[in-house]
């Protein structure tokens, strides 16, 4: 499926979707979630940070690994892009979102949001990691919707995403 681009606020987004759904950001391996979107995450979702730490903790993850955490119908997809806050690579990048694809198709998720994947701090060239995600949405059913610009959502503020199966 072809990659979609949007502005808006992914957060929203994801919860007003039903059934199965996925949603991705940019990690270090190490397991901190302190920089950019997965501040947002990590307020959301502290198990999330919880058992992203303790994976981190084990030294087991690398730059192009991702770690998937579950909650009801919702997966979120940490992609391992640096490693004790390294630069981030193309290579990671391509590794890991090649990974999602292939983890979120077995457990059959139709959709994944990302936010701009490896455009924060010693950010990766944006216009590269955009042509990486739009080459990889044409190799996959997945349907891929990268929001390109955070526009908060104006409305309810839901700590829970929606559950039913769609």
């Amino acid at each position: 499926m072809p990659t979609t681009v949007v502005k808006g606020d992914i957060l929203a987004e994801i919860d007003s979707r039903k059934g199965k759904r996925g949603l991705a950001f940019a990690a270090d391996t190490n397991g901190t979630m302190d920089a950019g979107f997965a501040v947002a995450l990590k307020k959301k979702w502290p198990e999330l940070a919880e058992a992203f730490a303790a994976q981190g903790k084990t030294g087991k993850m690398q730059p192009g690994d991702v770690f998937t955490w579950k909650k009801g119908y919702l997966y979120v997809f940490a992609l391992g892009l640096t490693r004790h806050g390294s630069k981030p690579k193309m290579t990671s990048l391509d590794r890991s979102v090649r990974s999602l694809v292939t983890q979120a198709t077995a457990v059959k998720v139709k959709t994944v949001l990302l936010p701009r994947v490896g455009a924060g701090k010693d950010a990766l060239d944006w216009k590269r990691v955009k042509s990486v995600l739009e080459s990889l949405g044409a190799e996959t059913p997945l349907d891929l919707v990268v929001f390109e610009q955070f526009i908060r959502q104006g409305g309810r503020k839901s700590d829970e995403p929606a559950t039913e199966e769609a």
